[in-house]
Order: C-alpha cells, then structure tokens, then sequence
C-alpha cells in the first residue's frame, strides 16, 4: 500500500452541546496519531516487501495494522457523525422504518444503543446495519480490530474509550458523555449512511 491517508480535517466538530472544544480537540490528538502510524506502516512493509523480506518484522508489522486501521477509520466515522443543533428523523425516514422492524422502534433502539455504550470496559458502541437481512444491529467492540462482525456496515460509532469523556466529565461520567453523544447526532447523516448501505454503496461521510 503506497497510498498515504490524510488527516480528516473537514470532519472535526466544534461547539457541541455538552461536549467541549477542548475534549474535541485532546480526542482529535489520538485520532491524528492513528492516521500517522497506519502511513508509517504501510512504508515500512512496502519497504520489506520490496525487499521479499517476509520475517518476523513483517509479521508483527501486518498484525499491527489492523489496530491502527480501525482506530483511524473508527474515530473518523465518530467524528464525522457529530454535528451541533440536530434534530431527530420523522417515521418516513429509512433509518426510522428499519429501527421499527429491526428493534421495535426508535425509543426500543436508544434503550439498547445507550446500555451497550453504558456498559462496563473500554470499547466502542456500533449501530451496523445487516446487508444479509437488511437490518440494524448494535453490537460492543473492544479493542480498534476485535469483534466487528464480518460483512456488517458501520452506521453509528460511539466511542466510549475514557479519552472521549475524561476531559469533560471525568473517569466516571461516561453516562452524561453517552447522552450528550446522543444529543448530537448527525441523523441525516446517519439516514444517508443507511441508504448507501442498503443499495450496496461504500457509506460516505
């Protein structure tokens, strides 16, 4: 992979409700250290591989991807999901409809979501959406690469790693932080996340 990945600076949110700039910005540190060290290995086993040298360095290097791919691609789809002033999406909404039949509604659907991001350890709380039943599903990642269910789409990423919270609230507000997440929501986003799912296109954001 020659390819060098950029930072996604038109995805930083500012002015939040209830998650301040500063937290944003001790967040975004991580995130940017994510995209740096994907770039860093990506030239370092170009490099073995021009070389044909497939030894343990190799090894070790191709294990590590997969935690700092996730780690970049996951904060990006946490940040470009956030947006200040949202409003919540009517019943004709796609995302609305498939909520209805893949958890029983709306209100069924936050019950869940905010248990799994309430829920004990440091993770990440996703709404994937199902191409194989075309249905939504929540499920709790813990670390970048681990658990993600093969196929799924990500449509909604909550970060609940103590660094999305702590600077704000502290070790134990991560409550407060999951409402406040909540709050700021970009549902258009996330209704145009689910439509290119559905039709089998690459989610945009």
């Amino acid at each position: 992979m020659n390819h060098a990945y950029p930072v996604r600076t038109d995805l930083r949110p500012r002015k939040l409700s209830g998650i301040s700039d500063e937290q944003i910005g001790q967040h975004w540190t991580l995130y940017e250290g994510y995209v740096k060290n994907v770039n860093l290995l990506n030239a370092k086993l170009a490099a073995l591989c021009d070389k044909k040298s497939f030894g343990p360095e190799f090894a070790e290097l191709k294990r590590r991807l997969g935690f700092e791919y996730d780690g970049m691609i996951l904060h990006e789809h946490y940040f470009g999901i956030l947006k200040s002033g949202q409003k919540p999406l009517g019943d004709d909404a796609e995302t609305t409809k498939l909520m209805k039949t893949s958890f029983g509604g709306y209100a069924a659907w936050l019950r869940e979501f905010t248990a799994v991001g309430n829920m004990r350890g440091a993770g990440w709380a996703i709404l994937y959406y199902d191409p194989s039943v075309q249905a939504l599903t929540n499920h709790w990642i813990g670390d970048h690469e681990v658990g993600h269910p093969a196929g799924f789409i990500p449509i909604l990423v909550m970060d609940v790693w103590e660094h999305a919270y702590m600077v704000d609230a502290g070790a134990g507000g991560r409550a407060a932080y999951v409402e406040a997440f909540l709050a700021n929501v970009d549902w258009l986003m996330v209704e145009r996340s689910v439509e290119d799912a559905s039709r089998g296109a690459a989610v945009r954001f």
